[in-house]
């Protein structure tokens, strides 16, 4: 790596030498990418945690407090995301009444602590549908539950028609803001979960009222679903999906033959829920998220094969990870660590061949090889970008790749770029980044060690002549 203040930087290289090639020192820090990695649930970063190997599903705050400067998560991964769910009585008390200061609210709050916030709408979590709807005529489903309370019948249409209004009116308000990680198709059943009794038919009525809603936000659907059979079948879209029972490893239950090898979500729903939905090759496109089955504690306390879970997470080339804001066991925290650095993407340049010289507008090849050493691509838009700097003066050039393509394992890439008509005789300095293609603001590190303070990397000095 040629340093910007070698000034004599060319008598390194032959006098015959026309190509410099570039290989820089990977970097294994965490670097606090955006939309991958650990989340916070129900809290940002520098909240405190849960108590013990608690959690609350249902209480999420309504109100938050100013930031007080601390983003240090104790015992818990640092992150770029938050994840939120409201019940719908709590966002929708009275019909046409909505609450939106919370999620505006959620949403700021989540910014100036450098995060991005996902969100679910709960339909209940118990007997805590909005009054109004049962007032209104909703129906309850004649099948007993095994959780004892109330729970609607998806299958109305009067369910459709305002659960459906509350979704079109939420994606009609906040459908592309950009501090709006993802949103999950959840419809139905305690939570959200598992699509409660819905069929076929009302499954995709209800996913379509999220397709038509959000075309710029990311959807995430949940696993094991009709719904998420239904929306892998739109093939122009790029949907997500999501497990909410990550780790279950259970041997003991009542009823099982034989006795010691009961069902659980790693061996027995999650293999047939991503066949049956179709959602083997979804991560190519689309986000997966997984959330612990109760805690890491709680895995722990169970002695549970943690490497054996992580592993599986890999395997289902997983991007976000939801452990509840839960305290990570300290023995266990270098490899929640570990999972949290390589999980979704992480770029490593490997090596770069340019031209030593070049001229004003001047047509040059670049060789480029990156190494994804994570287990999935990146799903936005961004840029890969070069930057001339001469004299107080820059220039950004995008690339023609598209770096949502780069799969997990070697991309290599050649391309022509121009130079800037303005360079003037002498040295310019070269440098790499992921760019928001509209602000040209680095959005995404690469990682090597070598990075300036505006989130560009330094690549190389080139001659003008």
């Amino acid at each position: 790596m040629i340093e910007d203040r070698d000034c004599d930087w060319r008598r390194q290289f032959a006098p015959g030498e026309v190509v410099q090639r570039v290989r820089p020192k990977e970097s294994f820090a965490y670097l606090g990418n955006p939309h991958k990695g650990t989340t916070t649930f129900q809290r940002f970063n520098g909240d405190p945690l849960y108590p013990g190997t608690r959690w609350d599903d249902r209480g999420a705050p309504t109100e938050f407090d100013p930031f007080d400067g601390n983003l240090k998560n104790e015992r818990y991964p640092q992150t770029t995301i938050a994840y939120y769910r409201w019940l719908w009585s709590v966002i929708e008390p009275q019909k046409d009444t909505f609450r939106w200061e919370i999620i505006d609210g959620a949403l700021e709050a989540a910014r100036v602590r450098g995060q991005t916030l996902q969100v679910r709408l709960m339909p209940y979590a118990s007997d805590d549908l909005p009054e109004w709807f049962w007032e209104a005529g909703g129906v309850r489903q004649r099948k007993a539950t095994t959780y004892g309370f109330r729970e609607p019948d998806i299958n109305h249409p009067l369910y459709i028609e305002h659960w459906g209004d509350l979704i079109r009116t939420f994606g009609q308000r906040y459908d592309g803001h950009p501090d709006l990680e993802s949103f999950d198709i959840a419809y139905g059943g305690p939570w959200g979960e598992m699509g409660g009794n819905a069929g076929k038919a009302a499954a995709a009525k209800l996913v379509d009222a999220y397709l038509r809603s959000f075309r710029k936000t990311q959807l995430v659907s949940m696993l094991g679903t009709h719904g998420c059979a239904y929306a892998a079948m739109k093939s122009n879209r790029r949907i997500g999906w999501r497990a909410d029972c990550f780790g279950d490893v259970r041997t003991e239950g009542r009823g099982q033959v034989p006795e010691g090898l009961c069902w659980n979500h790693m061996y027995d729903a999650y293999p047939r829920e991503v066949t049956g939905n179709g959602v083997q090759d979804a991560w190519r496109t689309a986000p997966v998220t997984m959330e612990t089955c109760w805690t890491v504690g709680h895995w722990h306390e169970k002695g549970w094969d943690i490497d054996w879970i992580l592993e599986q997470g890999y395997k289902y080339h997983i991007s976000v990870f939801m452990p509840k804001s839960s305290y990570i066991p300290e023995e266990w925290m270098p490899r929640i660590d570990e999972f949290n650095r390589r999980m979704g993407y992480r770029l490593v340049l490997r090596q770069m061949l340019l031209p030593l010289e070049v001229k004003p507008r001047q047509r040059f090849k670049v060789e480029v090889f990156v190494d994804n050493v994570g287990v999935a691509p990146i799903y936005r838009p961004y840029r890969f970008a070069y930057r001339f700097r001469q004299n107080g003066r820059e220039e950004v050039v995008h690339s023609r790749k598209d770096i949502r393509k780069w799969m997990p394992d070697h991309t290599w890439f050649s391309e022509r770029i121009t130079a800037p008509e303005w360079l003037r005789p002498g040295s310019a300095k070269f440098d790499l980044g992921i760019v928001d293609p509209d602000t040209d603001e680095p959005r995404v590190k690469l990682a090597i060690e070598q990075i300036r303070d505006d989130g560009w990397h330094p690549m190389a000095l080139v001659d003008v002549v």
